[in-house]
């Protein structure tokens, strides 16, 4: 059996050099990801990660998958693939995968639906290439996410829509009830991440800022961040969510 990797040494992965200010939304979503995803996969699994270029999340989650990365930009190829005989890079398009049919044991879509047109089209390719009984994992912001939350942050911060634009984001988010209905049911599995007292250590990490100052406003804002990120349950309102369907 693959194991999933151990909740702690995976958020240890966590890409940004500064995890708990600067990268904290992003620890919420790998956290969030960890608990919506299956713990164990068969020995020789295979995952696709549509869109997974520059984070390389679903080989972080199971380093012993094998881990096929599927990006419409080559450029976006992880540098560690050539070198890696369990990962592998293909250059494709999410409504058009190259692949045949219930070839992966689990597809992951981190990030990606938002950034799609035809969002319908990259759902249903996922549910084609994956196996029976196998997982569909999806992380998308929510549909009434908003940047930046606090209304106070305006003026250090870019528009949201400068921010979308740069972010290639052709919608805001989903609704539970848009995603249930791309995929044809609700999810097996739900969590949420960045909730309302969290976000505002979002706001700070993509506002115009320079380090000194959003290191000021995080030291000031620690205690109750701190609460707000060890208290998330699973009932927890957040401004994104992490879904799991199995096939």
């Amino acid at each position: 059996m693959i194991a999933r990797l151990d909740k702690r040494d995976f958020l240890r992965r966590n890409p940004f050099e500064r995890g708990w200010t600067d990268g904290l939304f992003y620890r919420e979503k790998m956290r969030a990801i960890h608990r919506i995803a299956p713990p164990h996969l068969s020995d020789g699994a295979r995952i696709l990660e549509i869109g997974g270029g520059r984070s390389g999340m679903a080989a972080l989650l199971y380093p012993q998958a094998h881990v096929t990365t599927l990006d419409i930009d080559p450029a976006l190829a992880p540098a560690k693939a050539a070198n890696d005989q369990r990962t592998q890079f293909v250059c494709g398009d999410a409504r058009d995968i190259p692949f045949p049919d219930h070839t992966f044991d689990v597809v992951t879509l981190f990030d990606v639906l938002e950034h799609i047109e035809e969002d319908a089209a990259a759902a249903a390719e996922a549910m084609r290439v994956v196996r029976p009984g196998g997982w569909i994992l999806v992380s998308t912001p929510c549909a009434d996410w908003r940047y930046p939350f606090y209304d106070l942050m305006r003026p250090i911060c870019p528009s949201e829509r400068s921010l979308m634009d740069e972010w290639g984001h052709v919608r805001r988010g989903y609704r539970p009830d848009q995603l249930t209905a791309l995929f044809g049911r609700e999810p097996d599995r739900r969590a949420s991440f960045i909730n309302r007292v969290t976000a505002f250590y979002h706001d700070v990490a993509f506002s115009r800022l320079g380090p000194r100052k959003r290191s000021l406003l995080y030291a000031l804002a620690a205690l109750p961040t701190a609460a707000g990120y060890a208290l998330h349950g699973e009932e927890t309102r957040g401004t994104e969510m992490a879904c799991a369907w199995q096939a």
